[in-house]
């Protein structure tokens, strides 16, 4: 991948890196956007000497998070829509993640990295977590170069607050604040002034919508998954990778044997057993994630693979926020409005309660 690409572009901290020429031909186009680390690599960096492992690992070394590979290849296959990634990491790594990402077999259009080796000084170290200006900005600068209103589908995990940075770019551009209200809860986020400037200037490019369509969310610090209801239920938080292709299959983006190619991934090359995915399969049930007419189908097509446990049947157990969600129907049976629940008229980014 690396002999295609075509150009290097810089935009403040945000370092683009062009491999595919791509101009969408209408509004509406589906386009998937992954986070690197911890969402499609298992990568650890929570200290510097794992930053500098991280940096000095060869391709080859690199880890995927169980059967993310299997599903990202599945998605180029089966819809061949655009994918491209967003990345913390330095720039100066973009050969050896473009050589992991030729080993997979994935072939993203373009990945943009934060210019992140100017902070690797001692009143800048806090600078290498904060990725909340770089990743919006990212996501602007990807949508005025593409110049037509996309729907994205944006993969992120819960180790740099992926499900604040996805929901906050899709309140910037469908102007659900005021830019006073975007300007308070960016420097709260620790956002410097040039990129705020930067961000206010990406919005007026781009027209009023709203590009998310979904956001999926990979749990690795054992966040509650009940936190994510204040982002709506277009937030989707996920223990492994066999719970988003669950979700997207039932939206019909893989099909039943790329979803079954993620699990037989996870369960020859990562250790999980029958048991392990049925739990799986068992906390989207009780979230009310899955509907009941995906169970019987896909259910048998599992077993018949020795996927589930042959005895296995989901527990529909209603949890709190089902009951939330029973009293809530009850409401509007009796008459009294309520917000879409897709889709949050306001989210407090200030209190992380987690």
């Amino acid at each position: 991948m690396a002999q295609m690409k075509q150009k290097m572009t810089k935009y403040g901290e945000v370092i683009y890196f062009n491999y595919v020429p791509f101009k969408p031909s209408a509004d509406g186009e589906l386009l998937y956007v992954w986070d690197i680390d911890k969402t499609y690599l298992d990568t650890r960096f929570e200290t510097f000497r794992g930053l500098l492992r991280t940096a000095f690992e060869k391709a080859f070394q690199k880890v995927n998070v169980p059967g993310t590979a299997t599903l990202l290849r599945a998605l180029q296959t089966s819809q061949k829509q655009p994918l491209y990634f967003i990345s913390a990491s330095p720039p100066q790594m973009e050969n050896k993640i473009a050589q992991k990402m030729t080993l997979d077999r994935i072939y993203p259009y373009g990945i943009f990295f934060k210019d992140n080796l100017k902070n690797f000084r001692p009143r800048k170290f806090k600078r290498l977590k904060h990725q909340v200006g770089f990743k919006v900005q990212s996501l602007l600068e990807m949508c005025v170069l593409l110049e037509k209103k996309m729907k994205l589908i944006l993969f992120g995990d819960d180790s740099e607050s992926d499900a604040v940075v996805y929901s906050l770019f899709s309140d910037i551009c469908k102007r659900r604040m005021s830019q006073s209200e975007i300007g308070s809860v960016l420097e709260a986020l620790h956002v410097l002034p040039e990129q705020r400037k930067r961000i206010f200037d990406l919005q007026a490019k781009l027209p009023e919508y709203d590009p998310v369509y979904k956001i999926y969310i990979n749990l690795v610090n054992d966040t509650d998954p009940d936190y994510y209801a204040k982002f709506g239920r277009r937030v989707l938080a996920t223990f492994t990778t066999f719970q988003a292709a669950l979700d997207l299959f039932q939206d019909a983006l893989i099909t039943e044997e790329q979803l079954i190619m993620v699990a037989r991934d996870m369960c020859a090359n990562y250790g999980f057993t029958p048991e392990e995915l049925a739990q799986n399969f068992n906390d989207l049930a009780k979230r009310s994630f899955l509907r009941p007419a995906l169970h019987t189908r896909i259910i048998a097509a599992l077993k018949e693979q020795n996927l589930l446990p042959p005895k296995f049947s989901p527990a529909l157990r209603p949890t709190q926020a089902l009951q939330q969600l029973g009293q809530q129907l009850g409401e509007k049976l009796l008459g009294l409005e309520l917000e879409d629940p897709m889709v949050m008229d306001h989210i407090d980014y200030l209190h992380d309660f987690r």
